[in-house]
């Protein structure tokens, strides 16, 4: 642990002491944007303590109304030219504040969304996390979450890659490097620093290794509540991109970089009462050690998987990762163990939990955690019967397949009845428009892959 960051989170009296002696100069106010991306400002620390605290900072109210370019684009009831594009309020969570170290004498807070009179911005990822997080405490329990984000590492620079169209970059390694400790260790001063600078900020770090893709390697953390567990989620993916910069790598969470293995984010999830006890462990069980409410949250999820797809894969790359022997799943399925199914149970007593294995490393885990309550908490309530567990290769299981485009992801969410009941209308409509604005962005584009096939030869 470094002497600038002295251990994390960070209360207000340290921030403040901090200012004083000149250990914090840089706030950064932040909040996630749909795309699952950190955008906000840098504020003077001073001026932080005396004048934003109080309060919080505006910013445009595009900032949840535009494409992954920053475009302005139609379509979306909260902000438009017609209503003005004004703003909204960064109203920070003093409970997400923390040091960095990978900037110096810098700290950050994040921040929900707030109209001018106070209510929430009912789109914000964070906040819809929120409210299926109090439907759960309502019903006596909290949801904890891991979340397993995959990278490719290349020896370009995030210029150099840009200049060259992301195209013949070099890979940190050359072959397949999963488990592999020679392999990691290639890259190992940079691995190490990002973890370190997670650890300075108050993440747990649980392990690294390399993954199949070459260039592919995953910093996995310890579990924590749902919304904590999100809030570490944008921060490390901002640092690690960060980090890398700073030493002339640059890395990609892209869902599929190449034709290679994907980059995935196994979301890990389960309840517990609100006292911490076992709700979904029954050692009585012998084949899985479930108890019902155990049956019913898996139910719930398989129920409700196709029409949260556009949460868990939200970019037309996202679904370029599901194609059988891939690891990435296709079919609906859920297994005890078994990576070929789309919810995968693994662990027992209080760590028994359900990996979704849909969603890639694109994800917004705060809309993508929200779905997974949300569906969890409708198997229960509505006592849903979980079938038989698939054994053996999901991949040639012949039920219900995952949608294998965003499009038809988007016609399933606008669609449902369930979804407008669950997240409420606007919200929706919301996150309908987007997937379609990212149709349309990519019906309008010609590929490499057209102009190889069509220029010569047709």
């Amino acid at each position: 642990m470094t002497d600038q960051t002295q251990g994390a989170p960070l209360s207000i009296e340290e921030l403040k002491a901090g200012v004083a002696t000149g250990r914090f100069d840089t706030v950064i106010l932040a909040i996630t944007d749909m795309q699952g991306r950190l955008q906000g400002k840098r504020l003077d620390a001073g001026y932080f303590v005396d004048h934003v605290l109080a309060h919080g900072t505006e910013g445009c109210n595009y900032l949840l109304a535009v494409d992954v370019d920053m475009n302005t684009v139609d379509g979306y009831q909260m902000s438009s030219w017609d209503a003005g594009y004004g703003d909204f309020v960064m109203a920070h969570d003093l409970d997400t504040l923390r040091p960095i170290s990978w900037h110096p004498h810098t700290a950050m807070v994040q921040a929900d969304v707030q109209w001018l009179d106070g209510s929430d911005v009912v789109a914000s990822p964070r906040q819809i996390l929120k409210r299926q997080l109090a439907g759960l405490a309502d019903a006596g329990m909290e949801a904890f979450v891991g979340t397993e984000l995959e990278f490719i590492l290349f020896n370009d620079s995030y210029e150099d890659a840009w200049a060259r169209h992301y195209r013949d970059l070099t890979p940190s390694n050359t072959y397949n490097v999963d488990y592999s400790i020679i392999g990691t260790s290639r890259v190992e001063p940079l691995l190490r620093r990002i973890r370190l600078a997670m650890s300075d900020s108050g993440l747990q770090v649980e392990s690294v290794k390399g993954e199949c893709n070459l260039g592919q390697h995953e910093i996995a953390f310890l579990y924590e509540s749902a919304l904590k567990s999100c809030d570490n989620h944008v921060v490390y993916k901002t640092a690690a991109k960060e980090i890398a910069a700073q030493d002339g790598y640059s890395l990609t969470f892209m869902a599929k970089y190449n034709e290679r293995e994907g980059n995935s984010c196994h979301i890990h999830l389960s309840f517990r009462g609100a006292d911490g006890e076992m709700v979904m462990a029954d050692p009585a069980d012998a084949k899985h050690g479930m108890s019902t409410l155990g049956r019913q949250f898996i139910a719930g999820q398989l129920a409700h998987l196709r029409e949260l797809s556009l949460l868990f894969a939200p970019n037309i790359n996202s679904y370029k990762r599901f194609a059988p022997g891939s690891f990435a799943p296709t079919s609906i399925e859920w297994g005890r163990d078994n990576r070929t199914c789309a919810l995968r149970l693994v662990g027992q007593g209080p760590g028994l939990r359900v990996e979704n294995r849909i969603p890639g490393g694109d994800v917004n885990p705060y809309l993508a955690v929200a779905g997974m309550v949300a569906a969890s908490l409708a198997g229960i309530d509505g006592g849903l019967e979980l079938r038989d567990e698939f054994i053996g290769n999901a991949y040639q299981a012949g039920g219900e397949r995952a949608p294998m485009r965003l499009v038809d992801a988007v016609e399933l969410w606008e669609r449902s009845e369930w979804v407008a009941e669950t997240f409420g209308e606007e919200v929706q409509a919301h996150y309908a428009n987007m997937g379609r604005i990212e149709v349309d962005a990519f019906d309008r584009c010609v590929t490499d892959w057209e102009r190889i096939r069509s220029f010569e030869r047709m």
